[in-house]
């Protein structure tokens, strides 16, 4: 059974960094497109950055410039670098295939930013 877990999350002020981990068990990793997610609340799940197998990278307009995606196939794993954080990027994040069947989707991890 597929399995995605995310951690690094956390409490940050305005203008900090967190890197966000999601590690993949169970599953094929390695030829998919993986993708980060947000959800606010409220507010509808988001695809906010997305990298192929062979490692090129897609952000939406709001995390461009701020946020970088990379991957380790041979750990299954995909990281998620956030700088320059701001409030409006307090959300619960998940990773998932992108453009695919998801998998079963993880617990995520809490993201918030505040003073």
């Amino acid at each position: 059974q597929p399995q995605l877990v995310e951690s690094g999350g956390g409490l940050v002020q305005p203008g900090g960094s967190l890197r966000l981990a999601c590690a993949a068990s169970g599953a094929i990793f390695s030829i998919y497109t993986m993708g980060w997610y947000r959800q606010a609340p409220g507010k509808q799940r988001e695809l906010v950055a997305s990298i192929t197998s062979g490692g090129s990278t897609n952000y939406a307009d709001s995390v461009k410039g701020r946020f970088t995606i990379s991957r380790d196939n041979a750990k299954k794993t995909v990281y998620l670098q956030m700088n320059s954080l701001n409030p409006e990027d307090t959300a619960l994040y998940y990773c998932n295939k992108a453009g695919a069947l998801p998998y079963p989707w993880g617990q995520g991890t809490q993201v918030t930013v505040s003073s």
